[in-house]
């Protein structure tokens, strides 16, 4: 394999080499741009009129786009920019607020495919950087609800004059499949345990229930009110709205930007090219000079004629630690499963690996310099064989352990944060959802009408347990039936467990009343125990240094785990993505398939493991 790799390496090296009387760039293939992850940021060069007399405005550019992914990336890549995730481009806010040659911040917003607690997470570090004395400005060429919440933390609001602003309230819709289950001649066989725990729902029927019709309007209306209705009363103050003034003109939605404009939802009517002059008489300067991607780290410089530096490219050093004290964030995102986790080159997205968690949760309890540990999670759960194995890892920890919830933090996802001395959560995070279920997809009725036939010879009256040409038997299902309840006792022993802990006063009754599968958002968790804060993950960290006898207020430094993986890495592991992108990708371009593939890719992930506590339902938001 490796005589191969090198083989392979050499010879691409040849064929992007430069003429023979060109000379050769000298590079390094070590040297992006600024670090990251938590690698402490170089500062940029200062222009030589970095002293401008206090007529030049420099202005801080950050775009932010799609769905603002929190898992860790590598420092560096061969082709193109490093990746960057939500913490990278927070720090660039955050970094912008401290240089004193930044007057203002230039936000520009497209294609948001975040949840509220992401949505949150931007509103509070705009305001945060609009609390150091500057401004903040936006622009997008069109602005979808989630974009618009974004923007109201803003001192201004621009859109070009063919512009939308798709704001036509919250709209919840979940997809049922029984019936085409029913046309492909395939069955889902199901056990579960809370009236609330629904995920299995659109397998069997093709209506909603009223416990998940109920906890679906819980949530649709807390959201609606709270981070929908209340952030425009308080985003736009000047039109002194009441909630119910809000609600009548989300009734008129969606509005052409003129109509944003007339009803004062906007500030300004504009193009790109005529923002930078606006910026300058709204900062009363006489030259902006706007900083195109502020402090975002550049592509590596690679010398593709030498192997050897293309190569290290491919796999660059892990930089040196340090020995300064530090806190670790640890990144659950995605759907919880046994073993590895990582990128799913297939469905797309995340997957929380048991192994790959434990090593992260290990390396950060065993090293000297790591104070406390911050558990980010945003997941809707998954395998509860995986769930407990984390559970496990973080509570023996020796050092203290704080989660901060993101959109999600669901089922599997609330079972590895019980294991947290404190939990933060968003006000609009998705969370709680304990239950449990089993499923299986009976194959049967299609195999026998494509005119297949299955015999079968067994020893053990419950052989059949993993078989999905057949339902469970009487048996099967008796046994299995035991085993999900007994893994329900667990979570609920283990939830109470941890809410003690934290020092809530709750009784397993109570507990009982909250969970059977029920979903909350984070506002809702907090007035029920469930979580103890509403906070960001910075007020998470400040809470675990809280813990660790450190000042909150003490700048440390963070150690991201488990680290980004490089892509020489992911080519001798076999984990690089398809050419054509993953398959919930392609399945975007099918109406409806897309929906049907991430209600499918969870249960996938951990068909090896038959019980499992995961979101009770795929949900959109429109």
């Amino acid at each position: 394999m490796t005589r191969w790799l090198l083989s392979a390496v050499a010879v691409f090296a040849v064929a992007v080499a430069a003429p023979a009387d060109e000379p050769k760039k000298k590079s390094n293939p070590f040297t992006s741009g600024q670090p990251l992850d938590g690698q402490k940021q170089k500062d940029e060069k200062k222009p030589a009129d970095d002293k401008p007399e206090g007529k030049v405005a420099r202005v801080a550019h950050i775009k932010f786009s799609g769905d603002l992914d929190e898992s860790p990336v590598p420092a560096e890549s061969l082709f193109g920019t490093p990746p960057e995730n939500l913490r990278i481009k927070l720090d660039r806010i955050k970094k912008a607020a401290k240089d004193d040659r930044i007057t203002a911040l230039y936000v520009e917003l497209k294609d948001l495919g975040v949840g509220f607690g992401k949505v949150n997470e931007l509103r509070k570090a705009i305001a945060d950087f609009r609390a150091a004395g500057k401004k903040a400005y936006v622009y997008a060429e069109s602005l979808g609800t989630k974009e618009y919440l974004v923007a109201l933390a803003c001192d201004g609001i621009a859109l070009p004059e063919s512009g939308e602003l798709a704001l036509y309230g919250l709209r919840a819709e979940v997809t049922y499949y029984k019936n085409t289950l029913d046309l492909l001649k395939l069955k889902a066989d199901v056990l579960k345990m809370g009236a609330y725990k629904s995920a299995v729902e659109p397998f069997l029927t093709d209506k909603m229930s009223p416990e998940n019709r109920e906890q679906v309007t819980a949530l649709l209306d807390d959201n609606f009110d709270n981070e929908i209705v209340a952030a425009i009363v308080a985003g736009r103050p000047a039109k002194k709205w009441t909630a119910a003034d809000v609600k009548a003109v989300i009734d008129q939605g969606p509005f052409t930007a003129k109509k944003a404009l007339e009803m004062g939802l906007v500030d300004h009517l504009l193009y790109d090219d005529q923002f930078e002059g606006h910026l300058k008489k709204e900062l009363k300067a006489d030259e902006v000079r706007v900083q195109k991607d502020y402090a975002k780290a550049k592509a590596a410089d690679v010398d593709f004629s030498n192997p050897f530096a293309m190569l290290s490219a491919l796999s660059p050093k892990a930089p040196k630690a340090s020995k300064e004290p530090k806190i670790a964030v640890i990144y659950a995102v995605g759907g919880i499963a046994s073993g590895k986790g990582g990128a799913d080159p297939f469905m797309g997205g995340e997957t929380v690996g048991s192994d790959t968690m434990v090593k992260a949760i290990r390396q950060a309890d065993g090293d000297a310099t790591v104070k406390a540990i911050v558990l980010r999670v945003d997941s809707p759960g998954g395998s509860a064989l995986a769930s407990d194995v984390i559970w496990r890892a973080l509570k023996v920890c020796k050092k203290p352990v704080v989660v901060s919830m993101g959109d999600v933090a669901a089922s599997g996802g609330y079972y590895i944060a019980a294991a947290g001395k404190k939990i933060y959560a968003e006000p609009g995070t998705v969370t709680g959802s304990i239950g449990v279920f089993g499923l299986k997809l009976v194959t049967g009725g299609l195999e026998e009408w494509a005119g297949m036939k299955t015999e079968v010879i067994a020893r053990g009256k419950n052989s059949g347990v993993t078989s999905t040409t057949f339902p469970w038997s009487e048996s099967e299902r008796k046994t299995l039936t035991e085993g999900i309840e007994g893994i329900y006792d667990t979570f609920l022993d283990k939830s109470l467990e941890g809410r003690k802990a934290a020092g809530k006063n709750m009784t397993r009754d109570e507990l009982v009343k909250l969970a059977g599968g029920r979903v909350w958002t984070g506002r809702q968790a907090k007035a029920n125990g469930l979580v103890d804060e509403l906070g960001t993950l910075d007020d998470a960290i400040a809470g675990a240094k809280q813990l660790a006898g450190i000042d909150p207020k003490t700048e440390m430094e963070l150690l991201n785990l488990p680290k980004g993986v490089s892509f020489l890495d992911k080519l001798m592991e076999g984990d690089l993505d398809l050419p054509f992108g993953s398959l919930s990708a392609q399945a975007r371009l099918v109406p409806g398939l897309d929906r049907a593939m991430r209600m499918a890719a969870p249960l996938l992930r951990t068909q090896k493991d038959p019980a499992k506590v995961m979101m009770p339902f795929v949900i959109e938001w429109k």
